[in-house]
């Protein structure tokens, strides 16, 4: 049971009277994208001062190897003298800054980018504008979604951007597949999860899953698989590759990992709709079985830390610890980029998976699938 005394459970409250029980999938989108109470709508989450921080806020070092990254997957493309530079949910705009700065030698790469944020938050957006005023390339553009990109080849970065879309869950019993729903409480002062009576349709469920044991739960996520299906078209179709970085498991699997954040602590997923952030792990391997149905070579997943170490985080740390100010700012230097490839801590959690045209045949630190 959760309790959400605010705007948006009363709203919530009120189309559960009218309409019945939410789906997961429409709590979560309402949760986090309402237009006027949505978490992501209303603010910015990150930091200190939010409710989670994300690697980019970390360490300076994240957005400058996946800016390094991108500059040489560009060079294994030919060069192209005009490519979309896309960020999925660039939180402040900081990795892509970091990336700018980190490629502002690389001849001929900023001549080349237009950069575009697909953001739905007039709160981020203008963070965003914020740190990228005087990068050096041109004015980035903003979208709300993928498809108002222009044709051409296409670079993508998504960062901790799958686990932040909603989710469905479904339960399978003797007689097929249950879905949860979200509805009220009996004294109604709070929602509550519950099970649909109605056995789904079986095209909602993965194939992967089709044989599972009564009383198998089981998260999907179609927003998740759709945003990767409409990035691999555009890729297949204009060539360029998209690089995944969050946390999650590298193998479907059953069982669900939806949980809530509010000011860096584990809280009721129900608890307060807008006002805390809800996520999942993200399924790598379901996002991978999507690109190679375009017809995409998938390389990793890998964990985070091989991958940072791969692209030579130790190298960029010490030249930072180098030319620090003092002691203590070189300890700091260490302690952000330990935390990024830390096995305990986000090395191991956090994995990395990219999608890219079949005439990539390598990209750097990942491995071929």
């Amino acid at each position: 049971m959760g309790r959400a005394m605010n705007a948006l459970f009363d709203k919530l409250r009120q189309e559960i009277i009218e309409t019945g029980p939410l789906t997961v999938e429409q709590f979560l989108t309402s949760a986090l994208s309402d237009p006027d109470h949505g978490y992501y709508i209303t603010r910015d989450p990150f930091g200190a001062r939010g409710d989670f921080t994300t690697a980019p806020e970390i360490s300076q070092i994240f957005g400058e190897l996946i800016g390094l990254w991108s500059a040489a997957l560009w060079q294994s493309m030919g060069e192209p003298h005009l490519f979309n530079w896309v960020e999925l949910g660039p939180g402040r705009g900081t990795l892509m800054a970091d990336a700018v700065r980190a490629t502002r030698k690389i001849i001929g790469f900023h001549e080349a980018c237009h950069i575009h944020m697909i953001e739905t938050s007039p709160v981020l957006r203008a963070s965003q504008q914020k740190s990228l005023t005087g990068a050096g390339v041109e004015a980035p553009h903003w979208h709300t979604q993928l498809s108002q990109v222009p044709a051409g080849p296409m670079i993508c970065i998504a960062n901790e951007f799958f686990d932040a879309l909603p989710v469905r869950h479904f339960k399978r019993n003797i007689t097929g597949w249950v879905e949860r729903m979200v509805g009220l409480n009996t004294a109604r002062d709070g929602l509550a999860f519950l099970w649909s009576a109605q056995i789904v349709k079986q095209n909602l469920i993965p194939e992967v899953f089709s044989q599972a044991d009564d009383g198998t739960l089981i998260e999907t996520s179609p927003a998740g698989l759709q945003i990767m299906s409409d990035l691999a078209a555009r890729i297949a179709t204009y060539g360029g590759a998209g690089l995944v970085l969050d946390y999650g498991h590298t193998r479907s699997a059953h069982g669900e990992t939806l949980q809530a954040l509010r000011d860096h602590q584990y809280t009721n997923v129900l608890d307060a709709p807008g006002e805390q952030d809800l996520t999942a792990h993200v399924d790598f391997a379901a996002l991978g079985r999507v690109a190679q149905t375009a017809g995409l070579r998938v390389h990793g997943p890998c964990t985070q830390g091989a991958f940072l170490n791969g692209l030579g985080l130790g190298l960029r740390t010490r030249a930072l610890q180098d030319n620090a100010g003092s002691p203590q700012q070189a300890r700091a230097v260490f302690d952000g980029a330990n935390r990024l490839v830390d096995p305990a801590q986000m090395g191991d959690l956090f994995k990395v998976l990219a999608i890219a045209h079949e005439t990539l045949e390598a990209l750097p630190a990942l491995p071929l699938k």
